[in-house]
C-alpha cells in the first residue's frame, strides 16, 4: 500500500493586504494613467507580495482597482471576495483618509482598535496603505494626499457569518490583517475576535459575559439570561483564548456552556477543545463516576467506551448526576486558568438540544 504524504497547506492573503495592493494600483493609475499588473506591496514584517488585478478603472480625480482575495487553504468566508480600493485626490496637506464603501462595516461600539464612527479598517492595514501611497507619491512626485474608499462585494451578507455584528461593526466586514498573510487553520483571527469581544464588553460596561462551545449551548445561556448581544463571546473550541485574555482583562461574571465531551477536556485543563487537538480521557470519566458512587460495572464499562456520549447516556439512564460532577471539575479547572483574576464563574453542561444536564453556579451559589 502506498503512503500519501500530506499536502502542505497553501497560505493566502489578508483582506488588508488585498486592499493595500488595490489602493497602490489605483493611485498609480491615477497619477500615471497606467495600472501596474501585477502590483507589488511591502508586507508589515518584511518581504513583498504581488497581486494580479481583477479589474480597474480611471476617471477624473479618481481611480479604482479590484483584487480577488485568495485566502489559500484557510476556511475564510472572504475567500474569493472582490476587494476594491477607490482612490480620490484630496487637497495638499490633507494626508490619507479612509472611508467605507459597500460591504465594509462601520464601528459603532467602543473597545475596538478603531473608534466608533470610523470605517472598520484596522490599524495595520491603514499603515500598509499609507506606506503604499507614500511609495507611489515619492516615485512619481505626487502629493500623496488621497481618500481611500474600500468596498467588498457582498460584504454585508458575508459579515453575518462573522462575529462583526456582536462586536458592533455595522453594515459589513472588517479590513483585517497584522502580517498580510493568512496561515491556514492558524485560528488567530477567531481568537483575535474573542479578544476584541472582551474589549468591547469592558468598554460598554458589561459585567456579565458568556462563552459557549456551539449554538445549542449558547441557546441554553440565552434561555437563562437576557444578556446584551455583545456579551456573547463566540468562544467555540478556543476556551484558552477566552480565559487567558480574561485573566488580564477581567469581567465580573462569566458563564460558560458546553457539551459533555468538550467540557470533559476543559476540566482537565485543555485550552483547545477541538477533537483534532485534544481528546477525551475515559480514565478521567471513570474517576467522575466513582465520585458519583456509580455501580462498579458502569465504571468498568466507561473505560472501554467508544465515546463520551456513551458514558453520559448510561449515567443518565441510571439517574447519576455525572454532568453536575463534571461541571464542578470544569469550574475548578477554569479557576486555575484564570488564576487570581476577579471573575466569578458559572458552568453549564448541555446536550445537543441546549438542555442543561448539570451545572455549577457562581461562587455565592456553588
Amino acid at each position: 500500500m502506498s503512503i500519501v504524504e500530506p499536502k502542505e497547506l497553501r497560505r493566502g492573503w489578508t483582506t488588508g493586504a488585498c486592499a493595500t495592493a488595490a489602493a497602490k494600483a489605483a493611485y498609480t493609475g491615477l497619477v500615471t494613467g497606467a495600472f501596474p499588473d501585477p502590483v507589488e506591496i511591502t508586507l508589515p514584517k518584511g518581504g513583498t507580495a504581488a497581486f494580479v488585478l481583477t479589474r480597474h478603472s480611471h476617471s477624473v480625480g479618481e481611480a479604482s482597482a479590484t483584487i480577488t482575495k485568495d485566502a489559500g487553504d484557510d476556511p475564510d468566508v472572504t475567500h474569493g471576495a472582490l476587494i476594491t480600493s477607490t482612490v480620490r485626490l484630496l487637497g495638499k496637506g490633507d494626508g490619507v483618509r479612509f472611508s467605507a464603501g459597500e460591504g465594509v462595516g462601520t464601528v459603532t461600539l467602543p473597545g475596538l482598535p478603531i473608534p466608533p464612527g470610523e470605517p472598520a479598517i484596522n490599524p495595520v492595514p491603514r499603515r500598509m496603505m499609507r506606506t503604499a501611497i507614500g511609495e507611489v507619491a515619492v516615485a512619481h512626485d505626487a502629493s500623496g494626499d488621497v481618500e481611500i474608499e474600500i468596498s467588498i462585494e457582498g460584504g454585508a451578507a458575508l459579515a453575518l457569518k462573522t462575529m462583526n455584528p456582536r462586536l458592533g461593526i455595522a453594515g459589513g466586514l472588517s479590513v483585517l490583517g497584522t502580517t498580510g498573510i493568512v496561515r491556514p487553520f492558524s485560528c488567530a483571527s477567531w481568537i483575535a475576535s474573542i479578544h476584541r469581544g472582551v474589549d468591547v464588553a469592558r468598554a460598554i460596561g458589561l459585567t456579565h459575559v458568556a462563552g459557549a462551545t456551539g449554538a445549542s449551548s449558547e441557546d441554553a445561556i440565552r434561555a437563562r439570561y437576557k444578556l446584551r448581544d455583545p456579551a456573547y463571546l463566540d468562544m467555540g473550541d478556543f476556551a484558552g483564548g477566552l480565559l487567558k485574555y480574561l485573566r488580564h482583562h477581567p469581567i465580573d461574571k462569566l458563564t460558560l456552556a458546553g457539551g459533555f465531551a468538550k467540557f470533559s477536556k476543559l476540566a482537565q485543563g485543555a485550552l483547545d477543545l477541538h477533537s483534532a487537538r485534544s481528546s477525551v480521557d475515559f480514565t478521567f470519566l471513570q474517576e467522575l463516576l466513582r465520585e458519583c458512587d456509580a455501580p462498579a460495572a458502569m465504571i468498568s464499562a466507561a473505560g472501554s467506551a467508544n465515546t463520551a456520549k456513551e458514558v453520559l447516556d448510561h449515567s443518565l439512564e441510571a439517574g447519576i448526576g455525572l454532568s453536575t460532577a463534571l461541571a464542578r471539575r470544569t469550574k475548578h479547572a477554569v479557576r486555575q486558568i484564570l488564576k487570581d483574576a476577579p471573575v466569578a464563574v458559572e458552568i453549564l453542561i448541555t446536550d445537543r438540544e441546549g438542555k442543561v444536564l448539570g451545572e455549577c453556579g457562581f461562587d455565592s451559589e456553588a
